[in-house]
């Protein structure tokens, strides 16, 4: 088992994308904290982890404000009197032109999509400092490599989640702290279904394996990075895009 009795956080874990890394680093042995706004959800995700024969809790937190983030840490700290691995995973996505893009949204989108990332890490960062060790994993997005139509906001939030990534490698390496990205392209989830099953025939020619991804191959990526096997990965982002990025083609 590749992270067994580590703690980890991952934030957005209710499901889609965090939910299929919260699953699969238990898989692996590790204990695992799941946040997240829908908290029904996020108990369901941390049901399910704890009949494998770890242990899992569910905490109810918009990672966008500074005291849910402080109050969730310290629950989890309390809980599992450690944290070795951070995920940051949840976000907000909402396609808009940019003259249709309200100061709201935008303020939105970089809240969760970067403020959330910057505060976690924050609130983390000591504990991992005191035990000189710790992974930290953010999610962005392979949008970012070819500029997307109408997503402004949200390739900004994720353009601003990779430089936020390099610039903490650097600072906390002498901690021994990894902190490393993840790029998807288009990935299955049941938030955007509809919208795949809409487009599956362009999606199918675009992507060179042929298939969008599903929360597993993200969650695969996730786990080496924040394995004992990443330990001289740092600062890096690891694009899991099924090949579209090669040839620079858009990603829906």
């Amino acid at each position: 088992m590749r992270v067994k009795d580590k703690v980890a956080i991952v934030t957005g874990g209710a499901q889609g994308i965090g939910e299929g890394i919260a699953i699969r680093l238990a898989e692996e042995g590790a204990n695992v904290a799941i946040m997240d706004l829908k908290i029904e959800q996020a108990q369901e995700v941390a049901d399910r982890i704890n009949k494998m024969g770890v242990k899992a809790i569910a905490i109810q937190a918009d990672t966008s404000k500074k005291t849910d983030v402080e109050k969730a840490i310290d629950n989890i700290v309390s809980h599992f009197n450690k944290i070795d691995i951070l995920i940051n995973n949840a976000g907000y996505y909402r396609m808009a032109k940019i003259t249709d893009i309200s100061e709201e949204i935008w303020d939105k989108i970089l809240d969760i999509n970067l403020k959330g990332y910057f505060l976690m890490i924050q609130s983390v960062v000591p504990y991992m400092q005191k035990q000189n060790c710790g992974k930290i994993l953010n999610i962005a997005s392979a949008a970012i490599f070819g500029g997307v139509p109408n997503q402004a906001h949200y390739t900004s939030s994720k353009g601003g989640v990779v430089a936020l990534t390099r610039t903490l490698a650097l600072e906390l390496a002498p901690n021994r702290i990894n902190v490393n990205a993840v790029l998807p392209g288009t990935v299955q989830t049941l938030g955007n279904k509809k919208f795949l099953a809409q487009f599956k025939e362009i999606l199918d020619k675009q992507i060179p394996l042929g298939r969008v991804a599903q929360p597993r191959d993200i969650a695969n990526a996730a786990l080496f990075l924040v394995s004992d096997e990443a330990e001289y990965i740092t600062g890096q982002g690891l694009v899991v895009c099924g090949g579209v990025t090669i040839g620079m083609a858009p990603v829906i």
